[in-house]
């Protein structure tokens, strides 16, 4: 089985690298930005190809698809920054929507008709008509920022490209993922970098953290592979599927379990600029759906989640990378 990852460099491209290459049938080819592995992955080079290629640029993906021709493709290449997105508005919108496309003409220049899944954003729903309901896949779509905006087009197309043209698309609506690995810039590695450096005595006692109210449902980025790996092979073309735990916890409540997982004693302060201006309260998955059809199931608890992430701060801050 030929496999192609779009942005196998990134957070869950990494992971569900891991997850393809426990297969002994996955042949597995990448596409990043970047010319060589980052750290973090380096132990994939030599067992998966990467290649340098930007998913918006069209040409150069075609070329790619006839060299490799891959008999399935999982996109996870995007724009990644919700909040950032607000001053970096174009670069979201190529990011998402402008390469959604890009890959898909690619794709039918090629001719073949390869297996897709389309890694969008569960950011596409916004806000809810109701405070506090859980978002299923027919809820409307209604982003709140220009990160959101652009997923949402791209989940959009990829059914036009599913209707009009035949490619047989799937599309995944993850909600948050956490794990080892994540950059700092995201909010539970912030914690858990800070925490960390406070346990090794390389930081003050002092935390700093945006708006600990809101409520997420959160998933394991493990688990999370797991779950595009299972639509990818029992997923319907066409259709759309959260991917979430089914409940949600308060960025407080995970703060304070890191804190306890460390067994470390921190002051606590909210930096404004770390505010979002633009946050639902609460962000809360019906996946049944999923559930359902694939019957994937959930493997990490958020303990283990977060003391994994925990100690790959640690092992990080330990050798000075």
């Amino acid at each position: 089985m030929r496999v192609l990852v779009t942005g196998i460099t990134g957070f869950a491209g990494g992971h569900l690298a891991e997850a393809l290459l426990s297969r002994p049938d996955v042949e597995l080819f990448g596409l990043s930005r970047q010319t060589r592995w980052p750290l973090t992955w380096k132990h994939l080079a030599g067992r998966a190809v990467l290649l340098n290629c930007d998913v918006a640029d069209n040409p150069a993906v075609e070329s790619i698809l006839r060299e490799v021709r891959p008999e399935s493709i999982y996109h996870l290449a995007g724009y990644a920054h919700v909040g950032r997105s607000f001053q970096e508005t174009e670069a979201a919108w190529t990011g998402n929507l402008i390469a959604t496309r890009s890959l898909y003409d690619a794709v039918l220049h090629w001719g073949a008709q390869p297996r897709i899944l389309f890694v969008g954003s569960a950011m596409i729903y916004g806000d809810p008509e109701r405070p506090g309901e859980a978002f299923d896949e027919h809820c409307i779509l209604r982003p709140t920022s220009p990160y959101g905006s652009s997923k949402a087009a791209a989940d959009l197309v990829s059914y036009q490209y599913y209707h009009a043209q035949g490619l047989p698309i799937v599309r995944a609506r993850p909600f948050n993922h956490i794990g080892p690995a994540q950059s700092a810039e995201f909010a539970v590695a912030h914690f858990a970098k800070q925490v960390a450096a406070i346990s090794l005595g390389l930081k003050p006692p002092l935390l700093e953290t945006g708006n600990l109210d809101p409520r997420r449902d959160v998933t394991d980025v493990r688990d999370m592979v797991r779950a595009y790996m299972a639509l990818m092979e029992k997923g319907r073309p066409g259709e759309a599927y959260n991917i979430g735990i089914g409940h949600t916890v308060s960025m407080r409540e995970i703060l304070d379990l890191l804190i306890r997982l460390a067994g470390v004693q921190a002051e606590i302060r909210q930096r404004s600029d770390l505010v979002r201006s633009q946050e639902n309260a609460v962000v809360h998955a019906n996946a049944t759906k999923l559930l359902k059809e694939t019957g994937w199931r959930p493997a990490y608890s958020l303990e283990q989640t977060l003391k994994d992430t925990l100690d790959y701060w640690h092992s990080l801050l330990t050798s000075g990378s």
